[in-house]
């Protein structure tokens, strides 16, 4: 795949989308950003800064960017469509596709949950579609006059093969992608740490900090056991994550504070600011992607008779929060798994 010649299409310009776009943009790929017109104001009139966890920080001017709210202006000309929005515009997003984008287009899902491609590859029709995992947080910081989007953790950008040299095109600096064979188990892997997201979300605390408390690693550690249940009962044999084995995640965020620290190194480099896009969506009353998260979980469990009380749980008080539109309620652990010794 020749770089010079490919136009690469955000379909959905938001945290992930800005970081993604920029880190292309700055490595002199060709990059259209589909976004909304509050976020395509800010970058025509600042432009768009780009830092991460390794200490890069910079800046692409008005100038250099090419953005757009016009869906036909941003996805006409691409010869890749790498789709960002939240799990639940993956339609309205592939609907646009199909409408404006080149036949011949890769699309490529950098999105949560599991179903994403699918869900694509049913209104693309004909076309190539990819799955695709983003690992890392991304954080955006509103009370910048300049558009500021920082990565604050770690790890490579998953996509599934069949393209060749799609991943070369896209492996620039900050932004490191490799290619995998079984995008299923990477998908399901990724699934068993984004049950965090909604504890980060009702803690209303920095995903560091939640995560260094036991109590609420214990309730996550709790969700993990019932999603492994029902996947084992489906037949979905997850990926390892942040490179352990998935049966032994539970175990290690179950362990003492202090000797977690020790042992999950990985896990918890973390900026220390960083939250969960379910936190952010809260704050917002923006609908959550806890139907894709949690909600992927019940259901599989549900149809393989597996027991999920805390999955259930956490889900509900996640859509109390949303139907509330009060932002991240600030719960305890207690009152999370009231029925349950914290351990």
């Amino acid at each position: 795949m020749a770089r010079e010649e490919k136009t690469i299409a955000i379909a959905g310009a938001g945290s992930i989308g800005c970081y993604v776009g920029g880190c292309l943009a700055l490595a002199g790929r060709k990059v259209a950003l589909l976004a909304r017109p509050r976020v395509e104001a800010a970058l025509r009139k600042d432009g768009l800064r780009v830092s991460d966890l390794d200490g890069r920080a910079r800046r692409i001017a008005p100038a250099a960017l090419s953005v757009t709210a016009d869906p036909a202006e941003a996805l006409a000309g691409a010869n890749i469509v790498l789709v960002t929005v939240k799990s639940g515009a993956t339609e309205a997003m592939a609907a646009l596709i199909a409408a404006h984008a080149r036949p011949d287009a890769v699309t490529v899902s950098l999105q949560n949950g599991v179903d994403n491609a699918e869900k694509l590859r049913a209104r693309l029709a004909g076309r190539h579609v990819l799955a695709g995992m983003v690992p890392f947080n991304v954080v955006h910081s509103p009370d910048e006059a300049t558009f500021h989007v920082h990565r604050a953790s770690e790890g490579k950008v998953m996509i599934e093969d069949g393209v060749a040299g799609l991943a070369g095109l896209l492996d620039v600096e900050g932004l490191g992608v490799e290619t995998h064979a079984d995008m299923k188990a990477v998908l399901w892997g990724k699934l068993l740490m984004n049950l965090n997201n909604a504890l980060v979300a009702l803690s209303d605390q920095p995903l560091a900090t939640e995560l260094a408390d036991r109590r609420w690693r214990l309730i996550l550690a709790a969700q993990i056991d019932e999603a492994l249940a029902a996947m084992r009962a489906s037949g979905i044999r997850p990926a390892r994550i942040a490179g352990l084995r998935p049966a032994l995640l539970p175990k290690v965020l179950g362990l003492p504070d202090w000797l977690f620290r020790r042992l999950a190194r990985r896990m918890l480099a973390i900026d220390p600011e960083a939250r969960s896009s379910m936190w952010d969506d809260l704050r917002r009353g923006r609908p959550t992607e806890i139907g894709e998260l949690q909600g992927a979980v019940l259901a599989r469990a549900e149809r393989s008779g597996v027991p999920a009380p805390m999955t259930e749980r956490v889900a509900a008080l996640v859509r109390e929060a949303e139907a509330a539109r009060r932002g991240p309620p600030g719960l305890a652990p207690e009152a999370v798994r009231p029925d349950r010794r914290s351990g």
